[in-house]
């Protein structure tokens, strides 16, 4: 190929760019070396891109990479750094801010449930007091029940049957007299509620002359169950009567509210 077609060719722009193969690359260097026209020509080609290049970009590349180092080495770093700094202490403080509500809330929480728990603990404290109080109360009825059975039941307790009269006909009462503990157990269960201000009088009665001998008062009726009642007699009784009587009870019976009325049957 002659000189003049080689150049014309394209394969020298090729070179300057660095489009070729390495292969090709070496037989331009060698061609170069040759004719030095060729290389003439190579060194026009590249003058001519220098002068695109900078008129494309008239800025000189190196010095602006190195403004663009400086920046980002510099001031630029510090306000990027700073930025990232800052937004990072905002959420820090947000996630710190936030963890302590969290806390706080499940504190409450906590807080609340331990209370109820607590309350609930109390309230099983309480029934349970409560219903051993119960247990112990209907232990101590039932001794109280067996004690009185047997005392009743005993051969040295006459029973003495008191009936109802004018104030109160439907009335009834017994009385359990054990002469030899000078004992009488007044079982009251049938009478009628006695009304707020008013009691019940037990008396011991001698019948000739009529002799009362008051040997006390029901003054537990309201919150006695079992309505039975011991009292102290060491009388030689021949009746008994109760009667209804002002609060404190009175010295002789009032025979208008006389309740019952029953005599002691002949050994």
């Amino acid at each position: 190929m002659e000189i003049k077609e080689y150049i014309e060719s394209g394969i020298l722009e090729l070179y300057v760019y660095g489009a070729l193969t390495e292969t090709e690359s070496r037989e331009v260097s060698a061609v170069l070396k040759k004719h030095p026209e060729v290389e003439k020509e190579v060194e026009e080609i590249e003058a001519a891109l220098m002068k695109l290049s900078a008129a494309t970009a008239p800025y000189n590349p190196e010095a602006l990479l190195a403004s663009i180092k400086t920046k980002l080495s510099g001031k630029g770093d510090r306000e990027v750094v700073t930025m990232e700094t800052e937004s990072r202490t905002q959420w820090v403080s947000y996630i710190g801010w936030a963890a302590s509500i969290l806390l706080l809330v499940g504190l409450f929480f906590l807080f609340e449930d331990n209370n109820d728990l607590r309350e609930q603990l109390n309230s099983e404290k309480v029934r349970s007091a409560r219903m051993e109080q119960q247990i112990v109360d209907i232990r101590e009825d039932a001794e109280k029940s067996e004690d009185l059975l047997a005392i009743l039941r005993s051969k040295n307790v006459s029973r003495v049957s008191l009936q109802g009269q004018n104030v109160a006909p439907e009335a009834y009462a017994a009385v359990y007299w054990n002469k030899e503990e000078n004992k009488a157990y007044i079982d009251a269960k049938e009478l009628p509620e006695p009304p707020r201000g008013k009691v019940y009088q037990v008396w011991s009665l001698k019948m000739d002359p009529l002799t009362p001998t008051s040997i006390g008062l029901l003054d537990t009726y309201a919150v006695d169950d079992n309505k039975i009642f011991e009292l102290e007699n060491a009388n030689q009784s021949e009746a008994f009567g109760i009667t209804l009587e002002p609060e404190g009870g009175s010295e002789s019976p009032t025979m208008e509210q006389l309740y019952v009325l029953g005599a002691v049957s002949a050994p």
